[in-house]
């Protein structure tokens, strides 16, 4: 795989495409895309929407001269690395971005836009020939979606044979003085996924095969996935990565933006293009709240009595946590002296405590409020304090936890809190997890938040109810 250096001289990449003026997809949703991979992004409009998330209401493409005069300014001044192209809207244009681009010494994506997310035409029907005889054979990728494979090839896929025979008709697709196509990224997500999986086929020329699955994304806002997907395999092409590293991090990229995608506009919003910037700006913040939280713990009167014999520890998640590294701890569990008192011996780092991490993430499975947890000491005294504290309780007894979870390393307790809420009828108001343990197992509690202060404010009832 290769490893990409930063550089303060960014590539640049080229978008020709439409403009969206809800700002989701096409032209806007590109140069977002290649800013958020590092890459400097260059425009040539072929057409101009009027849409917002519902519709498109109007759509003006000037004339084919004037879209190679864009590319004509472009290409005879800025050093691009790759390209891609999206909506095209007419032959004419189809032609005129063709022939500019023919004999180009960089990568050529084509995402083949037919429709909108709203059901609009952005490729006037007469223009498919164009795109198969004109560009598709120009391409380093082509990514279809499963309507534009179907529009393009006339297989309506259905299963994996039939992905691979649509995959297989683009691939063959001749014109221009080229061979045709060098891979196609066939997309599922238009398919009903596998297993809760959303899976990509990437077939090379030469026969090669890759399948790319990510789990699928319960959202509706999806308005110019195929734009972002294809920008951001552009701009690691690039930034220096061969293909397939290049489909298989945009895709990780689509999938983090589809998970932050918020509701924006009555209908079809758009995934959020700027998720990498805003985690990574909130894992400053989670350290800082994982310190304030710290100083609080330590100022506690009798924490040292909920601390359990294998210690204590506090995890916090960032925004859209995906694994263990995406939540925070203290690199030295929570101890107490003989004296009553309570140590904190290192500070927080993200991947510090793999345990209390699976149990925020198996917890945020459940109920996606959930971000923090802290483990306290099971006994009779406590549980007593849960009640009367008010604090709601679920259980997992690990008797029941099948064999091959069991000899799975370190699967346990993702078992564990996903089964003691998921059974829970109510689980959005559970507040602790009880584990009676077993043989080598200390029984614990694990108590539950949307955040430290809330985690921390749920001890503070439990020890003023001891």
């Amino acid at each position: 795989m290769n490893r990409i250096q930063p550089t303060l001289s960014p590539p640049c990449v080229l978008t020709v495409a439409g403009s969206d003026s809800g700002g989701g997809a096409g032209i806007q949703a590109d140069l977002k895309t290649f800013m958020m991979q590092g890459a400097y992004g260059l425009s040539v409009i072929t057409a101009l929407t009027a849409q917002n998330t519902t519709a498109v209401t109007a759509i003006h493409a000037p004339p084919p001269e004037f879209a190679a005069a864009q590319l004509e300014a472009v290409l005879s001044d800025f050093p691009i690395r790759a390209a891609k192209t999206g909506m095209l809207f007419c032959a004419p244009i189809i032609e005129a971005v063709a022939g500019h681009l023919a004999g180009a010494g960089f990568p050529l994506v084509v995402d083949p836009v037919c429709v909108s997310q709203s059901g609009a035409r952005l490729l006037e029907p007469e223009a498919v020939s164009a795109l198969r005889e004109c560009l598709i054979p120009l391409a380093a990728l082509v990514t279809p979606n499963l309507p534009e494979a179907l529009e393009l090839t006339g297989i309506a896929v259905c299963d994996r044979e039939s992905a691979r025979q649509a995959a297989r008709r683009i691939l063959d697709m001749r014109g221009m003085g080229r061979k045709g196509p060098d891979a196609v990224l066939l997309k599922g997500g238009h398919g009903a996924p596998f297993g809760g999986m959303v899976t990509d086929l990437l077939a090379f020329s030469n026969g090669r095969e890759v399948e790319i699955a990510r789990p699928h994304v319960d959202t509706k806002n999806t308005h110019g996935t195929g734009c972002t997907l294809s920008a951001a395999i552009a701009a690691h092409l690039a930034l220096g990565a061969d293909l397939e590293t290049a489909v298989t991090r945009a895709r990780d990229y689509l999938h983090l933006c589809l998970r932050a995608a918020y509701d924006l506009g009555a209908g079809t919003g758009p995934p959020h293009h700027l998720a990498p910037f805003v985690r990574t700006r909130a894992r400053l913040f989670v350290l800082d709240e994982m310190r304030q939280a710290a100083r609080r713990l330590l100022a506690m009167p009798g924490l040292a009595s909920l601390v359990p014999e294998v210690s204590m520890n506090l995890a916090l998640a960032a925004p859209w946590p995906a694994a263990v590294g995406d939540v925070a701890a203290f690199a030295g569990r929570i101890t107490r002296g003989r004296d009553g008192s309570v140590y904190i011996p290192a500070g927080p780092a993200f991947g510090a405590s793999s345990h209390m991490a699976k149990v925020v993430l198996a917890a945020a499975s459940v109920v996606p409020d959930v971000a923090c947890a802290v483990n306290v000491r099971f006994n009779e005294r406590t549980l007593a304090a849960l009640s009367r504290a008010g604090l709601a309780a679920a259980w997992f007894n690990r008797a029941e936890e099948p064999r091959e979870i069991k000899e799975r390393e370190g699967s346990s307790l993702e078992w564990g809190t996903h089964a003691a809420l998921s059974a829970h009828p109510d689980p959005g108001t559970v507040d602790a997890v009880c584990d009676p343990g077993e043989t080598g197992k200390e029984p614990m509690i694990r108590i539950l938040g949307r955040d430290a202060a809330d985690v921390l404010a749920k001890l503070e009832l439990l020890l003023a109810a001891l």
